[in-house]
């Protein structure tokens, strides 16, 4: 049986002054840190499970600890009490030596703020993780420039960022993880700051390449319509926790609380209001009438 490509156990993160060991099963001190202007508790007791080739996407407000997350499973953050395993291998029990070789070799990371290097040209960006990993330079620029085709961007290879808009500057980011090849691609609200229009193009390249490509994609968003496009699975959070996972058309039809039942009513009222045009636009075909009209919705009892 195939091990989970990713899989979080019982995961905390308290943010304290003082380095200090904390027993995250002792609800007094957890509540003394709710209390307490001293401390953060950013994730608590997330579990959740992420297969091969699934793409799933962890939505939540800011400060509901998404972001926190997703640097816990590379261990750009450590947490404070958990474990994180990744096809199989137990990240947060790797030193550091096996932690950077895990990280060249196993996950890439997407940025929410492209994370490129001004003093390099695009080309140069999209092969800097083949250069540290020592790849010959005649590879690494084959593979950059294959990779930079794949999201549309050759003939860009000797511009640098400031020459590109954000939607592009985005794309060389997307570039710059895929070339590395690796089978876990971790997103950190991508396409947060950017336009609507080039939002919605960068979504269409994502489910573009996911369909090309077949990553195990673990995708950060505060947007809903974002989460429901792309996600396979879709995990909710609220201060720290999970609240409900699940497939996003379950979480959107069965809400598990009152939270979660006010993130989705946009969408909910939109998806009823389009169901109801579609009816009205069969009882316009089906007798002639106006589906605008008193007289069809008349017809339809």
């Amino acid at each position: 049986m195939k091990d989970p490509a990713i899989l979080i156990e019982d995961l905390w993160k308290v943010y304290t002054k003082n380095d200090e060991d904390i027993d995250v099963e002792d609800q007094d001190l957890i509540t003394s840190f709710d209390e307490s202007d001293e401390a953060v508790v950013a994730v608590r007791g997330v579990s959740l499970k992420v297969e091969p080739g699934e793409v799933f996407v962890v939505m939540g407000l800011s400060g509901s600890g998404k972001s926190t997350l997703i640097r816990c499973i590379l261990r750009l953050i450590d947490p404070t009490a958990g474990k994180v395993f990744v096809s199989g291998e137990n990240v947060t029990a790797m030193n550091m030596k096996e932690l950077t070789e895990f990280r060249r070799h196993q996950t890439a990371m997407v940025f929410q703020h492209y994370g490129l290097l001004p003093h390099r040209t695009v080309l140069e960006n999209v092969g800097f993780g083949l250069k540290i990993q020592g790849v010959p330079e005649k590879e690494m620029i084959e593979r950059s420039k294959v990779s930079l085709e794949k999201v549309g961007l050759s003939g860009w290879e000797n511009y640098y960022p400031n020459s590109l808009s954000g939607g592009m500057r985005q794309r060389v980011g997307i570039a710059r993880a895929i070339v590395m090849d690796s089978p876990i691609l971790l997103m950190d609200e991508p396409f947060s700051g950017l336009d609507p229009l080039i939002r919605r193009e960068m979504q269409d390249e994502l489910i573009r390449l996911q369909e090309e490509m077949q990553k195990t994609i673990f995708f950060v968003t505060h947007d809903l319509d974002e989460a429901m496009r792309l996600g396979d699975k879709m995990a909710v959070m609220k201060n720290g926790q999970i609240v409900q996972q699940g497939e996003p058309s379950d979480i959107l039809s069965h809400p598990a609380d009152d939270y979660v039942a006010r993130f989705v009513q946009d969408k909910r009222k939109q998806l009823k209001m389009a169901d109801e045009r579609a009816k009205l636009e069969v009882v316009s075909d089906n007798t002639g009438n106006d589906p605008s009209t008193k007289g069809a919705i008349t017809n339809v009892s």
